[in-house]
Protein backbone atom coordinates (compact mmCIF):
# COMPACT_ATOMS: atom_id res chain seq x y z
CA UNK A 1 0.00 0.00 0.00
CA UNK A 2 2.82 2.37 0.91
CA UNK A 3 4.57 1.66 -2.39
CA UNK A 4 1.36 2.27 -4.33
CA UNK A 5 0.85 5.55 -2.50
CA UNK A 6 4.38 6.68 -3.35
CA UNK A 7 3.87 5.77 -7.01
CA UNK A 8 0.68 7.84 -7.07
CA UNK A 9 2.56 10.83 -5.69
CA UNK A 10 5.37 10.34 -8.21
CA UNK A 11 2.86 10.18 -11.08
CA UNK A 12 1.04 13.23 -9.72
CA UNK A 13 4.29 15.22 -9.53
CA UNK A 14 5.24 14.03 -13.01
CA UNK A 15 1.88 15.24 -14.29
CA UNK A 16 2.38 18.62 -12.64
CA UNK A 17 5.88 18.93 -14.10
CA UNK A 18 4.64 17.95 -17.55
CA UNK A 19 1.73 20.37 -17.35
CA UNK A 20 3.73 23.37 -16.19
CA UNK A 21 6.69 22.83 -18.53
CA UNK A 22 4.44 22.30 -21.56
CA UNK A 23 2.57 25.53 -20.79
CA UNK A 24 5.86 27.39 -20.30
CA UNK A 25 7.40 26.17 -23.54
CA UNK A 26 4.33 26.25 -25.79
CA UNK A 27 2.54 29.36 -24.50
CA UNK A 28 3.64 31.51 -27.50
CA UNK A 29 1.66 29.17 -29.76
CA UNK A 30 -1.35 29.66 -27.50
CA UNK A 31 -1.04 33.45 -27.89
CA UNK A 32 -0.77 33.12 -31.68
CA UNK A 33 -3.77 30.80 -31.81
CA UNK A 34 -5.93 33.19 -29.78
CA UNK A 35 -5.01 36.17 -31.96
CA UNK A 36 -5.77 34.25 -35.14
CA UNK A 37 -9.09 33.07 -33.70
CA UNK A 38 -10.44 36.59 -33.15
CA UNK A 39 -8.98 38.09 -36.33
CA UNK A 40 -11.31 38.32 -39.31
CA UNK A 41 -8.38 38.99 -41.64
CA UNK A 42 -9.76 42.36 -42.82
CA UNK A 43 -7.70 44.66 -40.62
CA UNK A 44 -9.05 47.84 -39.09
CA UNK A 45 -8.73 46.52 -35.53
CA UNK A 46 -6.14 46.68 -32.77
CA UNK A 47 -4.69 43.34 -33.93
CA UNK A 48 -2.05 43.25 -36.68
CA UNK A 49 -2.62 41.01 -39.69
CA UNK A 50 -0.41 37.93 -39.56
CA UNK A 51 0.37 35.89 -42.68
CA UNK A 52 0.93 32.59 -40.89
CA UNK A 53 2.04 31.10 -37.57
CA UNK A 54 5.77 31.71 -38.09
CA UNK A 55 5.15 35.29 -39.19
CA UNK A 56 2.94 35.84 -36.14
CA UNK A 57 5.58 34.57 -33.70
CA UNK A 58 8.29 36.66 -35.36
CA UNK A 59 6.10 39.80 -35.48
CA UNK A 60 5.03 39.52 -31.84
CA UNK A 61 8.62 38.88 -30.73
CA UNK A 62 9.90 41.86 -32.73
CA UNK A 63 7.15 44.33 -31.77
CA UNK A 64 6.27 43.22 -28.23
CA UNK A 65 9.12 41.01 -27.05
CA UNK A 66 8.73 38.19 -24.56
CA UNK A 67 6.01 40.15 -22.81
CA UNK A 68 3.80 39.78 -25.87
CA UNK A 69 4.60 36.12 -26.47
CA UNK A 70 3.89 35.32 -22.83
CA UNK A 71 0.83 37.53 -22.41
CA UNK A 72 -1.67 35.78 -20.18
CA UNK A 73 0.93 33.31 -18.94
CA UNK A 74 -0.07 33.54 -15.26
CA UNK A 75 -3.78 32.77 -15.83
CA UNK A 76 -2.75 30.01 -18.26
CA UNK A 77 -0.65 28.26 -15.60
CA UNK A 78 -3.15 28.99 -12.85
CA UNK A 79 -6.07 27.85 -14.99
CA UNK A 80 -4.36 24.62 -16.04
CA UNK A 81 -3.44 23.78 -12.46
CA UNK A 82 -6.93 24.48 -11.14
CA UNK A 83 -8.58 22.69 -14.07
CA UNK A 84 -6.65 19.44 -13.65
CA UNK A 85 -7.02 19.48 -9.88
CA UNK A 86 -10.77 20.05 -10.04
CA UNK A 87 -11.19 17.64 -12.92
CA UNK A 88 -9.65 14.67 -11.13
CA UNK A 89 -11.56 15.57 -7.95
CA UNK A 90 -14.96 15.72 -9.68
CA UNK A 91 -14.13 12.76 -11.92
CA UNK A 92 -13.27 10.48 -8.98
CA UNK A 93 -16.36 11.62 -7.07
CA UNK A 94 -18.58 10.89 -10.07
CA UNK A 95 -17.05 7.43 -10.54
CA UNK A 96 -17.54 6.61 -6.86
CA UNK A 97 -21.17 7.65 -7.12
CA UNK A 98 -21.77 5.46 -10.17
CA UNK A 99 -20.02 2.51 -8.53
CA UNK A 100 -22.28 2.89 -5.45
CA UNK A 101 -19.70 1.38 -3.13
CA UNK A 102 -19.21 -1.81 -5.16
CA UNK A 103 -15.91 -3.14 -6.49
CA UNK A 104 -17.24 -3.70 -10.01
CA UNK A 105 -15.56 -1.97 -12.92
CA UNK A 106 -17.43 0.87 -14.56
CA UNK A 107 -18.67 0.56 -18.13
CA UNK A 108 -17.36 2.91 -20.85
CA UNK A 109 -20.69 4.75 -20.69
CA UNK A 110 -20.22 5.47 -16.99
CA UNK A 111 -16.65 6.63 -17.61
CA UNK A 112 -17.89 9.01 -20.32
CA UNK A 113 -20.66 10.29 -18.06
CA UNK A 114 -18.17 10.87 -15.24
CA UNK A 115 -15.81 12.70 -17.59
CA UNK A 116 -18.63 14.86 -18.99
CA UNK A 117 -19.87 15.73 -15.51
CA UNK A 118 -16.37 16.63 -14.33
CA UNK A 119 -15.69 18.66 -17.47
CA UNK A 120 -18.89 20.67 -17.13
CA UNK A 121 -18.21 21.51 -13.47
CA UNK A 122 -14.61 22.50 -14.23
CA UNK A 123 -15.86 24.75 -17.04
CA UNK A 124 -18.18 26.56 -14.62
CA UNK A 125 -15.37 27.12 -12.13
CA UNK A 126 -12.62 28.15 -14.56
CA UNK A 127 -14.41 30.17 -17.27
CA UNK A 128 -13.47 33.52 -15.62
CA UNK A 129 -9.79 32.51 -15.69
CA UNK A 130 -9.88 31.67 -19.40
CA UNK A 131 -11.73 34.89 -20.22
CA UNK A 132 -9.02 36.95 -18.51
CA UNK A 133 -6.32 34.91 -20.27
CA UNK A 134 -7.92 35.57 -23.65
CA UNK A 135 -8.16 39.30 -23.05
CA UNK A 136 -4.57 39.56 -21.84
CA UNK A 137 -3.35 37.68 -24.91
CA UNK A 138 -5.20 40.09 -27.20
CA UNK A 139 -3.58 43.24 -25.78
CA UNK A 140 -1.19 44.79 -28.30
CA UNK A 141 0.68 48.12 -28.56
CA UNK A 142 -2.14 49.27 -30.87
CA UNK A 143 -4.74 48.90 -28.12
CA UNK A 144 -6.37 52.30 -27.50
CA UNK A 145 -7.96 51.75 -24.08
CA UNK A 146 -6.08 51.42 -20.83
CA UNK A 147 -4.62 47.91 -20.91
CA UNK A 148 -4.97 45.47 -18.07
CA UNK A 149 -1.85 45.49 -15.90
CA UNK A 150 -2.21 41.86 -14.90
CA UNK A 151 -4.61 39.14 -13.82
CA UNK A 152 -5.93 40.82 -10.67
CA UNK A 153 -6.24 44.21 -12.38
CA UNK A 154 -8.17 42.59 -15.24
CA UNK A 155 -10.64 40.96 -12.85
CA UNK A 156 -11.16 44.21 -10.91
CA UNK A 157 -11.63 46.24 -14.10
CA UNK A 158 -14.09 43.74 -15.58
CA UNK A 159 -16.16 43.66 -12.39
CA UNK A 160 -16.16 47.46 -12.20
CA UNK A 161 -16.90 48.24 -15.87
CA UNK A 162 -18.92 45.24 -17.08
CA UNK A 163 -20.18 43.32 -14.05
CA UNK A 164 -19.72 39.74 -12.88
CA UNK A 165 -21.81 38.26 -15.71
CA UNK A 166 -19.05 39.17 -18.16
CA UNK A 167 -16.73 36.68 -16.46
CA UNK A 168 -19.01 33.94 -17.79
CA UNK A 169 -19.05 35.03 -21.42
CA UNK A 170 -18.34 32.05 -23.62
CA UNK A 171 -19.67 29.55 -21.09
CA UNK A 172 -22.00 28.07 -23.74
CA UNK A 173 -19.26 27.10 -26.24
CA UNK A 174 -17.12 26.04 -23.28
CA UNK A 175 -19.75 23.56 -22.13
CA UNK A 176 -20.14 22.26 -25.68
CA UNK A 177 -16.38 21.58 -25.73
CA UNK A 178 -16.98 19.05 -22.96
CA UNK A 179 -18.29 16.77 -25.71
CA UNK A 180 -14.74 16.52 -27.09
CA UNK A 181 -13.89 13.41 -25.06
CA UNK A 182 -17.14 11.64 -25.94
CA UNK A 183 -16.75 12.38 -29.66
CA UNK A 184 -13.13 11.21 -29.62
CA UNK A 185 -14.07 7.99 -27.83
CA UNK A 186 -16.84 7.19 -30.33
CA UNK A 187 -14.59 8.07 -33.28
CA UNK A 188 -11.80 5.90 -31.89
CA UNK A 189 -14.14 2.92 -31.47
CA UNK A 190 -15.52 3.23 -35.01
CA UNK A 191 -12.05 3.54 -36.54
CA UNK A 192 -10.85 0.57 -34.49
CA UNK A 193 -13.74 -1.55 -35.77
CA UNK A 194 -12.98 -0.54 -39.37
CA UNK A 195 -9.29 -1.40 -38.92
CA UNK A 196 -10.15 -4.79 -37.41
CA UNK A 197 -12.55 -5.59 -40.27
CA UNK A 198 -9.97 -4.58 -42.90
CA UNK A 199 -7.21 -6.68 -41.34
CA UNK A 200 -9.48 -9.66 -40.71
CA UNK A 201 -10.63 -9.62 -44.35
CA UNK A 202 -7.03 -9.48 -45.56
CA UNK A 203 -5.94 -12.34 -43.32
CA UNK A 204 -9.25 -14.17 -43.81
CA UNK A 205 -9.95 -14.47 -40.10
CA UNK A 206 -12.96 -13.55 -38.00
CA UNK A 207 -13.24 -10.11 -36.41
CA UNK A 208 -14.02 -11.67 -33.02
CA UNK A 209 -11.25 -10.68 -30.63
CA UNK A 210 -9.77 -8.83 -33.55
CA UNK A 211 -7.80 -6.39 -31.40
CA UNK A 212 -5.01 -8.96 -31.50
CA UNK A 213 -4.72 -8.27 -35.24
CA UNK A 214 -3.73 -4.65 -34.57
CA UNK A 215 -0.18 -3.65 -33.69
CA UNK A 216 1.15 -0.60 -31.85
CA UNK A 217 1.43 1.40 -35.06
CA UNK A 218 -2.22 0.70 -35.90
CA UNK A 219 -3.37 1.90 -32.48
CA UNK A 220 -1.19 5.01 -32.77
CA UNK A 221 -2.67 5.87 -36.18
CA UNK A 222 -6.22 5.25 -34.94
CA UNK A 223 -5.63 7.36 -31.84
CA UNK A 224 -4.08 10.20 -33.82
CA UNK A 225 -6.80 10.14 -36.46
CA UNK A 226 -9.56 10.19 -33.84
CA UNK A 227 -7.87 13.09 -32.05
CA UNK A 228 -7.45 15.17 -35.21
CA UNK A 229 -10.96 14.35 -36.42
CA UNK A 230 -12.48 15.33 -33.09
CA UNK A 231 -10.49 18.54 -33.02
CA UNK A 232 -11.73 19.47 -36.49
CA UNK A 233 -15.31 18.98 -35.32
CA UNK A 234 -15.02 20.88 -32.03
CA UNK A 235 -12.49 23.60 -32.95
CA UNK A 236 -15.19 26.09 -34.08
CA UNK A 237 -16.42 26.17 -30.47
CA UNK A 238 -13.01 27.53 -29.44
CA UNK A 239 -13.20 30.27 -32.07
CA UNK A 240 -16.71 31.25 -30.98
CA UNK A 241 -15.66 31.36 -27.33
CA UNK A 242 -12.55 33.46 -28.03
CA UNK A 243 -14.48 35.97 -30.15
CA UNK A 244 -17.27 36.52 -27.65
CA UNK A 245 -14.76 36.95 -24.80
CA UNK A 246 -13.08 39.99 -26.41
CA UNK A 247 -12.99 43.26 -24.54
CA UNK A 248 -15.59 45.89 -25.59
CA UNK A 249 -14.46 49.01 -27.47
CA UNK A 250 -13.86 52.45 -25.95
CA UNK A 251 -17.60 53.11 -25.83
CA UNK A 252 -18.35 49.88 -23.98
CA UNK A 253 -19.86 48.25 -27.07
CA UNK A 254 -18.97 44.56 -27.55
CA UNK A 255 -18.15 43.31 -31.03
CA UNK A 256 -20.45 40.32 -30.56
CA UNK A 257 -23.55 40.15 -28.37
CA UNK A 258 -24.01 36.37 -28.18
CA UNK A 259 -22.59 33.09 -29.42
CA UNK A 260 -25.22 32.97 -32.16
CA UNK A 261 -24.21 36.47 -33.25
CA UNK A 262 -20.63 35.20 -33.60
CA UNK A 263 -21.83 32.31 -35.76
CA UNK A 264 -23.96 34.44 -38.10
CA UNK A 265 -21.37 37.22 -38.51
CA UNK A 266 -18.51 34.79 -39.07
CA UNK A 267 -20.46 32.89 -41.72
CA UNK A 268 -21.56 36.12 -43.41
CA UNK A 269 -18.12 37.75 -43.54
CA UNK A 270 -15.67 34.85 -43.63
CA UNK A 271 -17.54 31.67 -44.39
CA UNK A 272 -16.73 28.30 -42.83
CA UNK A 273 -13.03 29.10 -43.07
CA UNK A 274 -13.44 31.70 -40.33
CA UNK A 275 -14.24 28.99 -37.80
CA UNK A 276 -10.83 27.41 -38.36
CA UNK A 277 -8.58 30.42 -37.92
CA UNK A 278 -5.56 29.48 -35.82
CA UNK A 279 -5.97 25.76 -36.49
CA UNK A 280 -2.30 25.41 -37.53
CA UNK A 281 -1.01 26.89 -34.29
CA UNK A 282 -3.47 24.71 -32.39
CA UNK A 283 -2.25 21.53 -34.14
CA UNK A 284 1.38 22.42 -33.45
CA UNK A 285 0.60 23.12 -29.82
CA UNK A 286 -1.45 19.96 -29.26
CA UNK A 287 1.02 17.62 -30.97
CA UNK A 288 4.06 19.13 -29.23
CA UNK A 289 2.26 19.09 -25.90
CA UNK A 290 1.30 15.44 -26.33
CA UNK A 291 4.85 14.28 -27.12
CA UNK A 292 6.33 16.42 -24.34
CA UNK A 293 3.87 15.23 -21.69
CA UNK A 294 4.29 11.55 -22.58
CA UNK A 295 8.06 11.81 -22.38
CA UNK A 296 7.96 13.77 -19.14
CA UNK A 297 5.46 11.38 -17.52
CA UNK A 298 7.62 8.44 -18.55
CA UNK A 299 11.03 9.76 -17.52
CA UNK A 300 10.32 11.65 -14.28
CA UNK A 301 9.35 8.52 -12.25
CA UNK A 302 12.48 6.79 -13.60
CA UNK A 303 14.63 9.65 -12.31
CA UNK A 304 12.97 9.38 -8.90
CA UNK A 305 13.49 5.60 -8.83
CA UNK A 306 17.20 5.94 -9.69
CA UNK A 307 17.64 8.51 -6.93
CA UNK A 308 16.19 6.31 -4.18
CA UNK A 309 18.69 5.18 -1.57
CA UNK A 310 21.09 8.00 -2.43
CA UNK A 311 21.88 10.99 -0.25
CA UNK A 312 19.79 14.13 -0.57
CA UNK A 313 22.55 15.98 -2.46
CA UNK A 314 22.67 13.31 -5.19
CA UNK A 315 18.85 13.25 -5.41
CA UNK A 316 18.76 17.02 -5.81
CA UNK A 317 21.43 16.85 -8.53
CA UNK A 318 19.49 14.20 -10.49
CA UNK A 319 16.28 16.21 -10.35
CA UNK A 320 18.16 19.39 -11.30
CA UNK A 321 19.57 17.68 -14.40
CA UNK A 322 16.09 16.45 -15.30
CA UNK A 323 14.51 19.91 -15.04
CA UNK A 324 17.46 21.51 -16.81
CA UNK A 325 16.95 19.16 -19.75
CA UNK A 326 13.25 19.97 -20.07
CA UNK A 327 13.74 23.70 -19.79
CA UNK A 328 16.63 23.70 -22.26
CA UNK A 329 14.24 24.30 -25.18
CA UNK A 330 12.51 27.02 -23.17
CA UNK A 331 15.87 28.78 -22.70
CA UNK A 332 16.62 28.54 -26.43
CA UNK A 333 13.24 30.04 -27.30
CA UNK A 334 13.85 32.95 -24.93
CA UNK A 335 17.34 33.53 -26.34
CA UNK A 336 16.25 33.63 -29.97
CA UNK A 337 13.28 35.84 -29.23
CA UNK A 338 15.51 38.30 -27.39
CA UNK A 339 17.73 38.38 -30.49
CA UNK A 340 14.67 39.06 -32.67
CA UNK A 341 13.52 41.80 -30.32
CA UNK A 342 16.88 43.55 -30.38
Amino acid sequence: MAGAGKRKWENAIAGAVAGFSSVAILHPLDVVRTRFQVSDGRGGSYLPIYKNTVHAIYSIARMEGLKGLYAGFYPAVFGSTVSWGLYFFFYSRAKDRYMKGSDQKLSPTHHLASAAEAGALVCLFTNPIWLVKTRLQLQTPYYKDRPYVGFSDAVKTILKEEGWRTLYKGIGPGLLLVSHAAIQFCTYEELRKIAVNVKSSRERTTAVGGDRLLNSFDFAVIGGASKIGTMMLTYPYQVIRARIQQRPNSYGMPKYFSSWHVVTETLRLEGVRGFYRGITANLLKKCSCCFHNIRCLREYPQVVQRSKGQNWCKQFLDLFIFFKYYFYHFHNVCHHLCVFNS
